[in-house]
């Protein structure tokens, strides 16, 4: 298996930079991309990895994963909801170490806004674990759908009849 170094350096030299030029773009040393290449320095942060992903010209999973990773779902304002996405794959919540603040008894989908999709509290570059329901099952965030568009709210109490809610937003996060 390929190491995130090796990537880094496949991928800067795919995109025609040099450790200088990259450097510049995600604004740290030539050094630090030649330790990040080596492997001397192991751990990047997302706002790193984000921005070498978007300098590198590739998704963060490719960056990650490699070209073979799957792309994940993406959560847009209009069209297929993430489970309803071709490349959709379900997880148990109750199973995995991501950091839930609640209980979850049945599949969920990890997703990521849409290029040019704002999903406030969810960010550009962040992760959301959703779950599909159709019903009001405790105060939280929630995507819900209004007049053929999708938006996450926060809901103390069953929506109207002008709502229908699609999933539970479980959990956000900036994944390290």
């Amino acid at each position: 298996m390929e190491s995130l170094g090796s990537r880094i350096k496949h991928l800067r030299l795919r995109a025609k930079l040099n450790k200088a030029a990259l450097a510049r773009e995600i604004g740290v040393s030539d050094v630090t991309v030649s330790y990040w290449e080596s492997g001397a320095i192991k751990q990047i942060g997302h706002e790193r990895l984000v921005a070498l992903a978007d300098a590198l010209g590739c998704s963060l999973a490719t960056l990650l994963e490699g070209d073979n990773a799957p792309t994940l779902p993406t959560l847009d304002h209009t069209g297929p909801l993430p489970w309803q996405q071709r490349q959709a794959k379900p997880i148990d919540p109750a199973g995995s170490h991501l950091p839930l603040n609640m209980s979850w008894q049945q599949p969920a989908f990890i997703a990521t806004p849409g290029p040019n999709s704002h999903f406030a509290p969810i960010k550009t570059g962040d992760l959301a674990l959703l779950g599909p329901t159709d019903t009001f099952k405790q105060a939280g965030y929630y995507v819900v759908s209004r007049d053929q568009q999708t938006e996450i709210v926060h809901l103390t109490q069953a929506p109207g009849d002008d709502v229908t809610v699609q999933a539970a937003l479980l959990a956000h996060w900036r994944p390290i």
